[in-house]
């Protein structure tokens, strides 16, 4: 598929946004050496398919792609055939995002063909991996220095008809979502350990800005499984009047 240059888009309307992660007691959503995020439990593991299988499109940053070697695929036969029986492909579309461009073509995600690759960066993206990624991707580029990723949901909606977006991370890419009010639902499994560390990354990613305005969850499900708790949110957004009252105290 041919690399195309999109325009800027305003907000339309967008895809349906789930995020989904695991974290620690004190909040922390990978190791210290930043290896795969494999301190969940296999039930755990089981549920992040079934999450994903609920998406048109599953999104990632791609440095989470590349930490947690992903292929972003579904391998249980079961869950495709749920996918097909609701008029969905078998597979989700894997998306990625890297505002850098600096993408390995190299990686497992490239190698299974299961489902169509995009990946949406910035005009900063180097030739090389322009050509390297010829054939393996659908390329998407917008202006800046870092992808508009409510640009990159208008894309997906009105290009490829995507309804529901799964999101798996990573935290800043999360963060990103939440300043463009783009996340609709969370799915937090809470997981009975603790990391510790200064510079831990954390839901939103490593010490940073802050959010422009709180952001609140109103709870939809728990579910206690071995150790862990499976919690399902629907997010809701302050506007910026709200937010000046509080700050006048």
């Amino acid at each position: 598929m041919k690399a195309k240059m999109l325009p800027k888009s305003s907000l339309l309307k967008r895809p349906h946004v789930v995020a989904n992660f695991a974290i620690t007691w004190d909040g922390r959503i990978s190791t210290a050496g930043r290896t795969p995020s494999n301190f969940s439990s296999a039930a755990d593991k089981r549920r992040l398919l079934e999450i994903r299988a609920e998406g048109d499109a599953v999104v990632a940053g791609w440095e989470t792609v590349r930490a947690d070697t992903m292929t972003m695929g579904l391998p249980d036969r079961a869950l495709r055939d749920l996918r097909v029986s609701r008029g969905q492909a078998a597979y989700p579309l894997r998306v990625v995002l890297s505002g850098g461009g600096q993408v390995d073509s190299g990686l497992r995600l490239f190698g299974e063909t299961v489902s169509p690759v995009l990946v949406y960066s910035t005009q900063r993206m180097p030739l090389a991996v322009r050509e390297a990624l010829a054939g393996r991707a659908a390329l998407r580029y917008c202006d800046g220095e870092k992808v508009d990723v409510a640009w990159m949901l208008a894309s997906l909606g009105q290009e490829f008809g995507v309804k529901r977006v799964v999101l798996e991370g990573g935290g800043a890419l999360f963060a990103s979502f939440l300043r463009e009010r783009c996340v609709d639902e969370v799915c937090l499994t809470l997981c009975p350990l603790i990391f510790g560390g200064r510079e831990g990354i954390t839901l939103t990613g490593s010490l940073g800005e802050w959010l422009p305005g709180s952001v609140e969850g109103s709870l939809v499900s728990v579910e206690v499984l071995g150790g862990e708790c499976f919690t399902r949110w629907r997010l809701h957004y302050r506007n910026k009047i709200e937010e000046t009252v509080d700050s006048l105290g």
